[in-house]
């Protein structure tokens, strides 16, 4: 593989659209192989913006704009880090042989609940949760009472798990029906899926690219209302479901194609299976791989787009919590515990410009037994203070 150095005229070029703390991550392995990188988002001073060869800001969504940056830069590699994004944009970038990581196609059914549940209930057969799709209030109704309660209801596009809920009984609808519609993506249509009462959910983070598939030891979470609170690695789970769990994702990613990492997101109960979602980039969940793996997911993410050999060390056990502001403030400034700093912890401030309640601005990391490790990152996230 020959590297290069950026803001050269041979530099090899990546495109982010999309520069969150996950988005930042990326550019920072890029980065460290000498890649230049581009990164794009919809406000000014994004996380990635802080630490990129050059950074835009656009409106995402629009076609137009997400062209003309791709025009302008001739990246070597354009990739997504959001959902929402101008499909058609990459769709049109493609065919100008523009690389779109994985590819548009992937991007398009991944993007929409609709399109990726489908993919994987029909065209691949896999077992997932009963759903239905609804447009109306009515609808909603409708599926609910023939799914049964609880159920989980979900726009069909959405990032980071905004407006999801779990209706337990028919006055929880008209709530359910409003969290998803005020939520940030295409809540045109909304997605009624049956309750599983399952034991414990998992990403298996599944990396791949013409050459191989490789899997990181699966990653167990808490999630609140559809977003990512705490994660370890690795989620304890019989050979028989782990092995079902990576037939699953191979063959989600197989059929999705391209290079890159998938964060495949699955329901455990007992030894059986149920595909749930899958990102076709880093997942959040897999923050945690920053202390637990020689590479982590946004190393391994460079390396497969590179074509680089996808080997890693898993070096043990770990846990991440995610922090969320307490309060509103235009800067934000946080007092951190010495103790957060230790021979097995650490901090990552994700730089955010604003803060805002709920929003995630942090993330602590902890190495060790996941019981003791999961005391200890939930004794940091609570002593972290945001000084106004």
């Amino acid at each position: 593989m020959i590297l290069t150095t950026p803001l050269k005229s041979n530099s090899i070029k990546v495109l982010l659209l999309g520069s969150g703390e996950l988005g930042k991550e990326v550019a920072i392995e890029a980065n460290r192989l000498g890649v230049e990188v581009i990164a794009v988002d919809r406000y000014p001073n994004a996380p990635a913006h802080l630490i990129a060869n050059k950074s835009y800001v656009i409106d995402m969504k629009n076609e137009n704009e997400v062209l003309e940056i791709i025009k302008r830069e001739k990246p070597d590699f354009i990739l997504p880090e959001i959902e929402a994004i101008s499909i058609e944009a990459l769709f049109k970038a493609e065919k100008e042989g523009f690389f779109v990581i994985p590819n548009a196609e992937a991007v398009n059914k991944t993007m929409n609940r609709k399109n990726i549940r489908e993919f994987a209930a029909v065209e691949l057969g896999l077992k997932t949760s009963a759903y239905q799709f609804v447009k109306s209030f009515e609808e909603l109704t409708n599926a609910a009472n023939k799914i049964g309660y609880p159920c989980v209801i979900k726009p069909v596009m959405s990032s980071s798990g905004h407006g999801q809920s779990v209706a337990k009984s028919t006055e929880d609808l008209k709530n359910s029906w409003e969290m998803a519609k005020e939520a940030r993506g295409d809540a045109s249509e909304l997605i009624v899926e049956e309750f599983i009462e399952f034991d414990y959910e998992i990403t298996l983070l599944t990396v791949r690219n013409e050459k191989e598939t490789v899997f990181c030891e699966p990653i167990g979470h808490i999630q609140k209302d559809g977003d990512y609170i705490f994660s370890w690695q690795p989620m304890q789970m019989s050979e028989i479901a782990k092995n079902r769990a990576k037939d699953i994702a191979k063959k989600v990613t197989d059929g999705l194609g391209g290079r890159g990492i998938f964060g495949v997101e699955m329901f455990i109960k007992g030894d059986e299976v149920y595909f749930s979602e899958v990102s076709p980039r880093p997942h959040d969940t897999g923050m945690v791989t920053m202390i637990t793996q020689s590479q982590s997911e946004f190393a391994l993410h460079i390396r497969a787009i590179l074509g680089l050999p996808l080997d890693f060390i898993t070096y043990g056990s770990g846990v991440s919590a995610a922090y969320k502001s307490r309060i509103e403030s235009v800067r934000p400034t946080f007092e951190l515990p010495d103790d957060a700093f230790s021979t097995n912890s650490f901090v990552r401030v994700f730089g955010k410009p604003e803060s805002h309640k709920g929003r995630r601005m942090a993330v602590a990391l902890v190495y060790g037994d996941i019981e003791s490790s999961m005391k200890q990152a939930k004794t940091i996230i609570e002593n972290i203070r945001e000084l106004k």
